[in-house]
Order: C-alpha cells, then structure tokens, then sequence
C-alpha cells in the first residue's frame, strides 16, 4: 500500500512543488521569457536536412590548416586520434567484433559533423571557430574518410546533399515532426 500511494502521490506533489517554486522566483527572473534575438543566439542546432545552417563555406585545404590548428592535437594529424576519438577509418568494421565509430563509418549524416563541430569544438574553446572554419574542416574530416574528393567546397547547399556511407544503417524515426 505504501508503494501505491508513493506511485500515485509523487507526481501530485511534484506539480504542487514546482508551482510555488515558480511563484516564489518570479521576483528573480525565473521564467521570464526570452527575446527572439535572445533565443538566436542558442538556436545553432543543424537538422540533418540542413535546415539551420548557416551562410560561408570552406574547402579541403583551408580545413587542413584548421584543422592542424584547432583539431590535430586531440585527433591526430590525420584524424587518426589521439587524446580524442578517430575521425577516420573504421569502414567496414561496424558487423565486427571490434566495430570503429568514426565519422566516415557511423555517422549517417554530413550535417551532424557539422552540428557538432560548431557547437563543441574545439574542446578548450567551443563555439570560437567561424562558419566558414567549421564547413573547411567538415571538408577535410570528409575528404580524409574517403567521402568528398579533395577540390571539395562545402556550404550550407553541398553538406546536406553529402551521402555518408552509413546513412542507411539507422532506423528512421517514425514520429510526426521528426526526419
């Protein structure tokens, strides 16, 4: 009896809680909303259609010296790894024993390296490098893994239209709204 009512009163006091909670910061703040410009500035997600990319662009080359720069320290010069993941290789490996998640032979969508370059790299300093830095050293990742040819210049209409060589091995997401 006393696990139902836990079960059943939990949810109720939570509710309770979180309404006087909210009532009593309203006078700091808590939940005023955000301006359209505000919530611009946190709204950087990338779909993997490329919905939300941004404008620039950037070649193999430039990415190289990018990546030398900000990346080559944690994923090696070639993005082998190092103190960070390998970006290259592993194609061929996910049926085995010992699958290697790299870029080039997990990742189903060009657009997410993107995403997560912009948003977390480099690992001192997220966010700092450029648009048109993040699409070079997606070119280059891409150009290392085999995937692009090294004359490749990436921009917010060639990414999405990149075809990962693993795209096809992820199960769509049949929910309304979801791609």
């Amino acid at each position: 009896m006393r696990n139902v009512l836990r079960r059943t009163l939990a949810p109720s006091v939570f509710v309770v809680a979180s309404v006087l909670a909210s009532s009593a910061y309203a006078g700091y703040g808590v939940g005023t909303p955000l301006s359209d410009q505000d919530l611009a500035a946190w709204n950087i997600d990338i779909a993997p259609d490329g919905r939300g990319l941004p404008a620039g662009s950037g070649d193999v080359a430039t990415g190289a010296r990018v990546f030398a720069a900000q990346c080559a320290a944690c994923h090696g010069a070639q993005g082998q790894g190092l103190l960070g993941d390998a970006l290259v290789g592993g194609r061929g490996t996910l049926a085995s024993a010992k699958p290697k998640r790299t870029v080039g032979s997990y990742w189903p969508y060009a657009t997410t390296l993107f995403d997560y370059i912009r948003r977390a790299m480099p690992f001192t300093a997220p966010e700092s490098l450029s648009a048109d830095d993040v699409y070079a050293v997606c070119a280059f990742v891409l150009n290392q893994n085999g995937i692009v040819p090294p004359d490749t210049r990436l921009d917010a209409r060639s990414l999405p239209a990149v075809k990962m060589p693993n795209r096809d091995g992820f199960v769509v997401d049949p929910r309304p709204g979801r791609l």
